[in-house]
């Protein structure tokens, strides 16, 4: 399990993460656009600078959601391996069965 305080750290990135999306991706674009002017895509940067450091959607870690692990984590299932193979040996996730040949 987890600390505690790291999956609370990363719940506070999610959501800051959220709040300066729209912002985030607007000067993202204008700092990207090649049809703006230097200066228009120099201040973009600096704006993108200014936001929380956390606010940076690359930031965020996936972490299992049982465990709070953040390595060895599938997305489709949002689990660490670990415990994919013991609720998959409990036949508790529907469709995973243990290979046998």
């Amino acid at each position: 399990m987890a600390k505690m305080a790291l999956i609370e750290r990363e719940l506070k990135r999610d959501k800051l993460a959220a709040k300066y999306a729209k912002k985030y991706a607007e000067l993202k674009a204008i700092s990207t656009d090649a049809k703006r002017t230097d200066d228009e895509r120099a201040a973009a940067r600096l704006g993108l600078q200014k936001l929380p450091r956390n606010a940076n959607p690359t930031r965020q870690r996936n972490r299992c959601s049982i465990t709070g692990r953040p390595r060895g984590t599938f997305q489709h299932f949002g689990l660490a391996r670990a415990k994919i193979r013991e609720m998959a040996f409990a036949g508790e996730i529907p469709g995973i069965v243990k290979a046998s040949w």
